[in-house]
Parts: C-alpha cells; sequence; structure tokens
C-alpha cells in the first residue's frame, strides 16, 4: 500500500531531517545508509556479499532511523514525567522485524527503490530475516501486538522478558512424526539487538534468611542466597506506526557474575575455572524446559524469577534515577502481568520494598497492589500454573515467606467478609494444602493485583463465574474485560499488501492507525467490480502459499479450490480432530459416489505440539496419515487435498492468513480464553465457521450471524451435558456416519494395517472424550454442508468476505490498549 504521510496519527516529537545521511528516509540517504553498513559496519566488499550480509547492512540501515525515533521518544516521555507501562511477559513472539519497520517508517518503496538502484531485491533481503522464536503461540503473539499498539498509540511502554538462546522449537515432520529441531536463531546473529552491559542486575536463589532488627529497631529480615547470576539488558526497538513513538523491549540474558575463576585454572581445574559461566547462562538457554522431571521445574522457576527479579530492580533503577521516592513507584509504574508466568513479582516487589529499601509492610502492600494487574488467559484448571511449596522453600526462602505472609493477612480479610466458611478458605488461599503443598499462582496474582481481566467477554464472564468465583464474589470491582485484538499493520500491511492496497484503493488512508474506518468497505460489498477484484486478490495469496507448500513439502494445491485451513497450537480442546473427522467424512462419501456434488477442498493444518504432549503428537501422525491417503488415491486426490504445513510460526502464518477462504475456530465452547489467529484470519477475508467460543461470540456478533458459520454446543450445554453424565459411545452407537469414520480410523486403513496406531484416539473418543468431539460432530458436518453450498455462489460468498472485513475495526490491538489504558492502567493515549 502507499507509504505516503498520514495525518491520522500522532507525532510524539518531530521527525528528523530527511536530509540527514544517517537517518533521512529518502532513496539516496538510504543507499548511503545501506553502502555504509555493509562496509564500514561489516567489512563486506559489495561484490562478494552473501544475502545475509545484505540483510544485515539494511537491516542496520533501518536500526538507524527506529533508534533516533526511540531516543525522542525516551526524551518526550521524560519531559511528560508520564506514567509508564511495564508489560512483564515470558513470551514475546514480535515475528521478523524489517518489513514492520519499513512500513511503521513510511518507507517500503523508498527501500525497494534503493535496492533495486543498487541491484538488489527488497523482498528476498526480507525473506531471509530468521524469525525471534521467543515464544510458544497466542500468549507471546499478543504481547507483540500491544507493544506495537503501545509505541502507536504514544503509550509510554517497556515490555520485559526473556532472552532465550534458543526459542520455540523448529518443526519437521519425519515418517508423519513431528521431530524438534533445536531453534538456532541466533546463529547469524540479531541486527536489531541493542546490549547493554551496564545495564545489569543481580538475582539469587537458595541460601537461607536472618531475621533481626535494624538500627531503629524496626523487625527486618536479609537473605544470603546460595547462588547469584547476573542478568544484562538486550532491547530491541518497537516502532509506532508512521513513528509515532518507540517503545524497548527489554530482554534479560544471564550471565555469571565472575565468568571465569582464573585460580582454578591455574590449579588445572578447567571445568570449574568456567563452571559458573556455564550454569548461569543455563538460565537463558532455551524457551520453557521440559518440566515433566525436577531439574525442569527448577530451571523454569528459575527464569520466572530470574526476568521478574530484573524488571523489577530495573524498574526501581529508572525510578530512581528520576529522583522519584518508592512510596510513589505505583503512580509512575503500571505493570501487567501477562499470565501467571511473572506472577511471583507480587513477592519480589514486596522483597525489594521491604528488605532491599527498608519499607514497612503497609506501605509496601499498597504500593504493590496498586502497581500490578493480572490478565488471566486460561479457564482449564491444570493450565493454572501452580509450584510445590518445597520447590519455593529451597529456591526463593524469602519469597516464600512473603507469601505466608500475604496469605495469613489475606484469609484473616476473607474470614471477616464469610465467617465460618471454612471451604472457602480452603479454596481461596494462596497455599493448596491438598495432597502435596503448592503455591496457587493465579490466586497470588489476584491478590496482589488492583485489576484482574479475561481476554474475551465470555471468558471473563465464565473467569468469574468458576474458577475465579470466589475471588470475584470478595472482590466484584476488581475484575473486567479487555477482548484481545491484533495488529492490522502486520497482519494485514505486511502479510497482505495487495488487500491493504484495494482497501486503500477505496477508502483511502488512514484505516491502518484507525481500524474502524474499514466500515466504509460496507458500500461496496455488492459492487462487482470490487468483488471481481477481491476475488484476485485472494487468487494471488492461493497461488503463493500453494507455491510455498509445493517448495515446503512437495504437494500441489489447486488455488481454486476451497482453502479451508486451521492453523493453530494443537492441542485436544482446539480440537484439529474433530476437523479430521470431516474430512474423512468427505473422503469415504466420495468413495461411495465419486459424482458426489462436493466442491473441490484443500485443508490445510499448522500446528505445533508440545513436545511432551502424546496425544496432541498422535493427531499430527494422524493428520499426515489421512493426508497420504486421501492424496494418493485417484477417486478423490483431485476434489479433496490434505496437507499439513511444518514449523508454523509468525513468518509462515503470514503466509497462510491471506490465502485462507475458511477459518476453523472450532473449540470446545467454554474452553478457549478468546483466541487472535481467528482475528487474523477474518482481517484477510476469510469467513470462519465456529462454536460459541472465546472471541467468537463477539466477532459473530460485529460481523452478522449470516457471515458467521456457526455449530455446536454452548458453554452452558457444555456443563449440563457433563453433569448429566456424558457417554460419547452412545453418540458412535446411534449416528451411522459417524461410526463408519471412526471404524475406519480403528481399522488400521490409515496406517498400513496397523489397527494400533491410532487406537488412543478411537478409545479417548469413544470412553472419555472430554471435550465433546462426537457430541458436536454431526452439527460440524452439517454445518460445513452450507459453506459448501455458499461457495457454489462466488458473489455470494465474496459479499460476505467483504462484510466480514468491514466490520473487524472491534478487533485491533489499538483498541485493546486504550481499553487497558482506560480501564486497567489509568494511563492516557497520546
Amino acid at each position: 500500500m502507499s507509504d505516503t504521510h498520514d495525518p491520522s496519527r500522532p507525532e510524539i516529537a518531530e521527525s528528523p531531517s530527511p536530509t540527514d545521511a544517517r537517518i533521512g528516509l529518502g532513496v539516496e540517504e538510504l543507499k548511503r545508509s545501506f553502502l555504509d553498513s555493509l562496509i564500514c559496519g561489516l567489512g563486506r566488499v559489495p561484490a562478494v556479499a552473501t544475502r545475509n550480509d545484505l540483510y544485515t547492512a539494511l537491516a542496520l540501515a533501518v536500526r538507524d532511523r527506529v533508534l533516533a525515533r526511540g531516543v525522542q521518544t525516551i526524551e518526550s516521555f521524560g519531559a511528560r514525567d508520564a506514567r509508564a507501562v511495564a508489560y512483564l511477559s515470558a513470551e514475546f513472539l514480535p515475528g521478523p522485524h524489517l518489513a514492520n519497520h519499513l512500513l511503521n517508517l513510511g518507507i517500503t518503496e523508498q527501500a525497494r527503490q534503493a535496492l533495486a538502484e543498487l541491484g538488489h531485491d527488497l523482498d528476498a533481503l526480507i525473506e531471509q530475516e530468521e524469525e525471534p522464536g521467543l515464544g510458544n503461540g497466542g500468549l507471546g503473539r499478543l504481547a507483540s501486538c500491544y507493544l506495537d499498539s503501545m509505541a502507536t498509540l504514544g503509550v509510554p511502554a517497556i515490555g520485559y522478558g526473556i532472552r532465550y538462546e534458543f526459542g520455540i522449537f523448529d518443526q519437521v515432520i519425519q515418517d508423519g512424526w513431528q521431530v524438534e529441531i533445536t531453534d538456532k536463531w541466533l546463529r547469524l546473529g540479531n541486527p536489531w539487538e541493542i546490549v547493554h552491559p551496564e545495564i545489569a542486575h543481580e538475582v539469587g536463589f537458595g541460601g537461607r534468611t536472618e531475621a533481626g532488627s535494624d538500627a531503629e529497631g524496626r523487625y527486618r529480615v536479609r537473605w544470603i542466597p546460595h547462588t547469584v547470576v547476573k542478568g544484562v539488558a538486550c532491547d530491541t526497538p518497537i516502532l509506532g506506526y508512521r513513528g509515532a513513538a518507540c517503545n524497548p523491549l527489554r530482554l534479560w540474558k544471564a550471565e555469571a557474575v565472575e565468568s571465569f575463576d582464573f585460580a582454578a585454572f591455574n590449579h588445572g581445574d578447567y571445568y570449574r575455572a568456567v563452571e559458573d559461566k556455564v550454569a548461569s547462562e543455563n538460565i537463558t538457554k532455551v524457551l520453557y524446559p521440559n518440566d515433566e522431571h525436577m531439574e525442569g521445574k527448577v530451571l523454569r522457576l528459575q527464569q520466572q524469577y530470574f526476568f521478574v527479579s530484573c524488571s523489577l530492580q530495573d524498574m526501581i533503577r529508572i525510578h530512581r534515577l528520576l529522583k522519584r521516592p518508592l512510596e510513589k513507584f505505583h503512580e509512575k509504574w503500571a505493570i501487567q502481568l501477562n499470565d501467571t508466568h511473572p506472577a511471583i513479582a507480587v513477592a519480589e516487589l514486596m522483597r525489594l520494598l521491604l528488605d532491599a529499601h527498608g519499607m514497612d509492610w503497609d506501605t509496601a502492600w499498597h504500593v504493590t497492589r496498586h502497581t500490578f494487574a493480572y490478565t488471566n488467559h486460561t479457564l482449564l484448571p491444570e493450565a493454572l500454573e501452580k509450584w510445590a511449596v518445597r520447590l519455593l522453600d529451597q529456591l526463593l526462602p524469602r519469597h516464600m515467606e512473603i507469601i505466608y505472609e500475604i496469605n495469613r493477612r489475606f484469609l484473616f480479610e476473607v474470614q471477616g467478609r464469610f465467617p465460618g466458611d471454612d471451604a472457602r478458605l480452603a479454596r481461596m488461599s494462596l497455599i493448596d494444602e491438598r495432597g502435596g503443598r503448592y503455591v496457587r499462582m493465579a490466586n497470588l496474582a489476584t491478590v496482589g493485583s488492583h485489576r484482574v481481566n479475561g481476554v474475551a467477554r465470555l471468558h471473563s464472564d465464565l473467569l468469574r463465574q468458576t474458577v475465579m468465583r470466589d475471588f470475584a464474589e470478595l472482590w466484584p470491582e476488581k475484575f473486567c474485560n479487555v477482548t484481545n485484538g491484533v495488529t492490522p499493520r502486520r497482519f494485514v500491511a505486511v502479510s497482505n499488501p495487495p488487500l491493504a492496497r484495494l482497501i486503500t484503493s477505496r477508502i483511502g488512508e488512514g484505516w491502518l492507525g484507525d481500524l474502524g474506518r474499514l466500515r466504509e468497505l460496507e458500500a461496496f460489498a455488492d459492487d462487482s467490480e470490487f468483488q471481481a477484484h477481491w476475488r484476485e486478490v485472494k487468487l494471488q495469496a492461493k497461488r503463493g502459499l500453494a507455491a510455498l507448500v509445493r517448495r515446503r513439502v512437495g504437494v500441489d494445491l489447486d488455488p481454486s479450490s476451497l482453502f479451508d485451513i486451521q492453523a493453530k497450537r494443537l492441542h485436544e480442546y482446539k480440537r484439529q480432530h474433530l476437523n479430521v473427522l470431516h474430512i474423512l467424512t468427505l473422503y469415504l462419501r466420495l468413495k461411495r459416489d465419486r459424482h458426489a456434488d462436493e466442491p473441490a477442498r484443500t485443508f490445510l493444518f499448522g500446528a505445533k505440539a508440545a513436545p511432551g504432549y502424546f496425544m496432541a503428537k498422535l493427531i499430527i501422525r494422524l493428520i499426515n496419515a489421512v493426508a497420504d491417503v486421501v492424496g494418493n488415491d485417484p477417486d478423490t486426490r483431485d476434489r479433496l487435498k490434505v496437507v499439513f504445513f511444518p514449523d508454523y510460526n509468525v513468518k509462515n502464518a503470514q503466509h497462510v492468513y491471506p490465502a485462507a477462504d475458511l477459518s476453523e475456530q472450532i473449540s470446545t465452547a467454554g474452553k478457549e480464553a478468546s483466541g487472535t489467529g481467528n482475528m487474523k484470519f477474518a482481517l484477510n477475508g476469510a469467513l470462519t465457521i465456529g462454536t460459541l467460543d472465546g472471541a467468537n461470540v463477539e466477532i459473530r456478533e460485529e460481523v452478522g450471524a449470516e457471515n458467521f458459520f456457526l455449530f455446536g454446543l454452548t458453554a452452558d450445554e457444555v456443563r449440563e451435558r457433563k453433569a448429566r453424565g456424558y457417554l460419547p459411545g452412545s453418540i458412535y452407537e446411534q449416528n451411522e456416519t459417524l461410526r463408519e469414520v471412526v471404524d475406519f480410523i480403528a481399522s488400521g486403513a490409515l496406517a498400513k494395517g496397523d489397527a494400533r496406531l491410532f487406537r488412543p484416539i478411537v478409545d479417548n473418543l469413544l470412553w472419555e472424550d472430554p471435550f465433546l468431539v462426537l457430541a458436536d460432530y454431526q452439527a460440524y458436518v452439517d454445518c460445513q454442508r452450507h459453506v459448501s453450498a455458499l461457495w457454489r455462489d462466488p458473489g455470494a460468498w465474496t459479499k460476505k468476505a467483504i462484510l466480514n472485513v468491514a466490520r473487524m475495526g472491534k478487533f485491533s490491538s489499538d483498541r485493546s490498549i486504550r481499553d487497558y489504558c482506560e480501564t486497567v492502567w489509568d494511563v492516557p493515549v497520546v
């Protein structure tokens, strides 16, 4: 789309002079800066520079321009003495930076021309960039969308997290099975990162505490850690749209306080000479270590505490640098806990205020509770994080003491409100006394925060009614909703430039910064010429994805077929196996009648399964088995294609979202907190088939019920069905079509006669079916018939696709951040 200036975007500070050779935005300045970076920055001879050399040189040239705005932002926010947001998240999935920065600077076409004049292709260099795999899925991508929007809206903010040396694994498929490969995202360096060795904080683990009195006779506790590591700040600039502001993503890298023991080396003990260095760096070595064993649990808790402590110490450093009293810390910092991973921050801030800065308990607790807010992301009880008291006591003894004291005071308050209700006390206690003793991190986050929010209206309602019901009854004013959103800059303008250009050609500039303006597209929904352009844009995206699939998977796809896509983390509640049951229903129908009236469909899956999640990995194996059978059957291969697209991540998603005709959002109602993939698909013109789960409810309200394929039980009906005693086997017995499909899987026909391979899936569905796949099967199959019928009418389908995009304005992450600013953080938007 056009990169001309958008006057609707606020400017934090004046842009640098375009005649400045170092940070100018013209073609000649970009050429000079690119060559300077290549020759003087990298020492490369242009004639023999590799593609990665060229990419790095361009990234450094663009980074100069981004950092110039970062300095302006710091100066501007400092002059305003503004309250800042600190977004604490164990995951960030920013995606590749180059194309996003070019868009936000408004220089994509200038860069393209500059490189072309030097004989290089911009798109090839954009494709060269390695994705930072610093997250597992939606949680990390949401955090990155929010950083983008905070910078776009001029909100003073810092994102705090962990600089994992090895991120989320790279996924390859071998013999149909997922195989995890180490993600060496830093192997070629990271030109966007600025390491600040001068910004470092020490973090302790283990040891003991000593109680005593200070010089004024006040009770004090001193923690004497057994080991200490150092956290070093590594900053990545996050630029807002049109350079509105530039905020840092500050990730912490663990290092040894003393990396080399010279005395040990001189005595010939070469391993001990570097032992501390190796042990310390392990903390930030890998994203989410396998925590099935105790060593993994210890490392994961170390990671969480490490980044939380570094971040809080850093905020206090900045606060004192600005000569602000710590008693007013909460007036200048709003800290958002993104899920329970950073929840230990409640105890750590108390420790810092009490022990390091000599504050009394009541003042410290007032500051702490008015600083933190907590976002809950799950209703699954097993996903609400808990840590063994024994482990916490061993690793963080002082924090365990503080948690006990918080709990004692909190339960006294609960007892005063609900006298004699011992069951309520047991449920609300920070310590779960059942079986082993565990610290409930969601409870700690809730008690230590002034706001608790869900991430979709249904999720927030269920949160108050189920897992947080006791707390909502105690503090109803504490709970609120902020429905998730996504940034249209990355997921339309960067991912789908032809669609962005088409939209701009009809409604003009400005909609990327004010997504509500998409409503203006409604006027063109019945315009046959506009519909034709729309279909051409979609076909172009499908051809692009088909070419990528051919290169990566070796499967040929028909771009004219209906692209039916389910791309999200693999989990049973997301019900990829329900999708498989429908595919096999179509396959067996076509086997019985090759002339059955079924439009050609391409089913594409993208998903990673947690390495230790057996059932999820078996479902991936099932998908690949179905793909193999369907794709090699001469009776069906021209009508049905199934492909598993490996290593689904942000970079690959940018090819997938634009190409989808149908978006599969089919989780069990009441299980998905919100979802954001549903929003990204809809923003790119896909129609949704889904349940009333998560943000699907609000998407359907916005786009119109007639433009959404709805099926399945509601959350209330799911609970009622389970309460009555759910018997999935009876559904299997009564539904002949379903029985044929399940029996086909059980027969071994998908596994070269091995009836045992998929038996765990079959048995799970027939005897447990915890996510009611069989209960929703017939409704899903019936709804898919409506999808097929509409697909046969291109005009009607296209109109609905246009209306979907036109009515997605609510789901911008800009709107989400405005909601946080108004209802949670009390931070003004510029």
